[in-house]
């Protein structure tokens, strides 16, 4: 596939493929289970179709938003996605600085190649942090660390009380540092690039663990394995809450109550997020619990999982949805040719997001809101009580 015919996410996506061993592709690309929770994340969108407004003046389109209060030029958030330096060398930087040109935030990772510390010494960008707690004591440190680093938001995940039973990887033995069996051997003969960038620049590593702190080695298998701290509760949050002085954000909600209580207890917003389908392979999408968590809360509602189009987007906008967090949609470009490939992802992104706007008669996110669609079958009733969203649907 030459660059000429790349139109889309999944052009890229295929490009990934190519260039990545099957190992660390299925690693990039795998879900939960029978993985239908991938699928369902796809499907959807469909429950959910645009009604244009006509003779409305769109000549001059403006995608700038308001995210936690700081105007951006997009409504999107590059996610917090770990082992990056696995698709691409130095993998964190380069989406850190193809947001940070964007426009955008960029999340880094607990589970990142690239440190704290380090990351926020290479771009200047508007940076926030991603916390899995696996021991309360190196979470406060990586807390600490994030806050005199500059960070400016915190995102506390809370969907992996245990790990998500990936059945791509168990049979793939995935695992950092890789098991060199004469199968790793053949595959990374096979996808030449990839393995002499991984010769050139080494076995990346989980940054923020590597050093004489606390066992590291076990900290780095832990985090591998997804053995998070399962007790963290309510009261934890709170904890959390008063550490950190900044935004706080808390992902991995698919629970309107849960929402509303994480406002409650003190978060500035929540994340609705099934983890792209990683952990709970027959949960819910975000986008179908959307709506209630928007009309309860008060307070930003951002979300994730399965976007790969402009109009997705702009679809979960129009639900209330303050942004839209990318994952494996910016990794597919990074995988595919590195940080260049981040920037076009989201140059395709905006301009789908825009050319959307264009033909639902929206000239700004203001003009935006639920009466721009229309339920399709299945979609979820509007009627959830009040929301911060203008307009009713029909």
């Amino acid at each position: 596939m030459t660059q000429q015919n790349v139109f889309s996410v999944e052009d890229y996506r295929r490009l990934a493929q190519k260039r990545l061993p099957k190992m660390v592709f299925d690693y990039l690309e795998g879900g939960a289970e029978d993985e239908q929770g991938l699928a369902h994340n796809r499907s959807v969108f469909q429950q959910w179709r645009f009604k244009p407004k006509r003779l409305i003046d769109v000549s001059q389109r403006d995608l700038h938003s308001e995210v936690l209060g700081k105007r951006q030029a997009m409504p999107l958030v590059i996610g917090p996605t770990g082992l990056n330096g696995a698709l691409w060398p130095n993998g964190d930087l380069a989406l850190a600085r193809a947001a940070t040109r964007a426009g955008i935030p960029f999340v880094l990772s607990t589970a990142s190649n690239l440190s704290i510390e380090d990351l926020a010494r290479q771009c200047d960008g508007d940076l926030w942090f991603q916390l899995y707690v696996i021991h309360r004591e190196i979470a406060q440190a990586m807390v600490l660390k994030a806050l005199h680093a500059g960070y400016t938001t915190l995102v506390l995940t809370t969907d992996v009380a245990v790990n998500g039973y990936r059945e791509r990887d168990l049979r793939n033995r995935f695992k950092m540092p890789m098991n060199y069996t004469p199968r790793v051997m053949l595959d990374g003969c096979l996808h030449p690039r990839w393995s002499l960038d991984l010769l050139r620049h080494g076995m990346p590593q989980l940054a923020n663990f590597v050093s004489s702190q606390a066992s590291s080695l076990e900290m780095q298998a832990a985090l591998m394995s997804r053995q998070m701290d399962a007790s963290f509760d309510w009261q934890a949050l709170r904890w959390l809450r008063d550490l950190w002085p900044h935004k706080l954000l808390v992902k991995g909600l698919l629970n309107a109550d849960d929402a509303q209580r994480c406002i409650a207890e003190g978060a500035d917003g929540v994340i609705l997020s099934n983890h792209g389908g990683r952990q709970l392979d027959c949960a819910v999408s975000p986008m179908e619990v959307l709506l209630e968590s928007v009309a309860k809360t008060g307070k930003p509602v951002l979300i994730d999982s399965g976007f790969r189009r402009g109009s997705d987007i702009v679809k979960a906008l129009a639900l209330g949805a303050e942004a839209v967090l990318l994952g494996r949609a910016t990794l597919y470009g990074l995988a595919a040719r590195g940080e260049t490939g981040v920037d076009e992802v989201l140059a395709l992104l905006k301009a789908d997001i825009d050319r959307t706007f264009a033909q639902i008669g929206c000239a700004d996110m203001a003009s935006l809101n639920r009466t721009c669609l229309e339920p399709d079958g299945g979609a979820q009733s509007a009627s959830v009580g009040p929301s911060r969203v203008k307009g009713t649907l029909a």
